[in-house]
């Protein structure tokens, strides 16, 4: 994945990064969860990509496009639903939560290879925001929005009305964290893992399909795992 210019790194810290790398790999979720603690500063400081050979809580790999870590709490949070819709609406995380939830316990594929299974996840059906908003005639498409400020993803409405597709609000029995895309994250669960939009603040109703930011570097605009390669040179979750 190409990295945004940053502060060299120097051979200790390189060292001492790939060092928690193997603590948490052999220390369980309690050291992974520590390492993902640790992996804003780091990223704020450095942006220099490496955090990407980290494992964070669960077994998940840690991955941004922007050099740094996202972060909204809680009470800042708000989700923006509109485009081709009678109703648009904002939402903010107490509200998001006070709707109908559905929970999901599915696989989490990123393109790169790496799996994790039986991943608890629960949120409010994509399906059920639409409906509350109204899509317009003519609408066919879902443009997704990250407050990173640069991370796009998209999906035919079809796509978008699954069962297993979810505004996801907790994973792995706890709030969705920062470092896994959170305070709210798209979960997208029969696609490969860079169509599962982190950071999400933003979905928008759209005539056509618009390729994401990684399509534009040359995934497949429909990452069905097990029907698409993506790209086996990348490196996204």
């Amino acid at each position: 994945m190409a990295q945004p210019e940053g502060t060299p790194v120097g051979r200790r810290v390189v060292l001492g990064m790939l060092g928690l790398g193997a603590v948490g790999i052999w220390g369980g979720r309690r050291a992974q969860d520590a390492i993902s603690r640790l992996l804003e500063p780091v990223t704020n400081n450095d942006p220099t990509g490496l955090t990407a050979l980290l494992p964070t809580g669960g077994g998940f790999r840690y991955y941004s496009v922007v050099g740094f870590s996202p972060h909204k709490s809680a009470t800042e949070y708000k989700l923006t639903v509109g485009g081709m819709v009678d109703r648009p609406a904002t939402y903010t995380l107490q509200e998001l939560r006070a709707l109908p939830q559905t929970a999901l316990t599915k696989a989490f594929q990123c393109v790169t290879g790496w799996r994790v299974s039986d991943v608890h996840w629960s949120g409010v059906l994509l399906s059920d925001l639409l409906d509350r908003a109204g899509v317009q005639a003519g609408a066919s498409a879902l443009r997704f929005h990250s407050f990173d400020g640069t991370y796009t993803e998209s999906l035919s409405l079809e796509q978008g009305r699954r069962s297993d597709v979810l505004v996801a609000l907790d994973m792995l029995g706890q709030p969705v964290t920062s470092a896994h895309g959170g305070p709210v994250r798209l979960y997208v669960a029969p696609m490969y893992g860079y169509k599962s939009c982190k950071w999400l603040d933003g979905i928008e109703v759209t005539d056509k399909v618009q390729p994401g930011y990684w399509e534009h570097l040359g995934y497949d605009v429909d990452g069905w795992v097990g029907r698409s390669n993506g790209r086996s040179d990348a490196q996204t979750s």
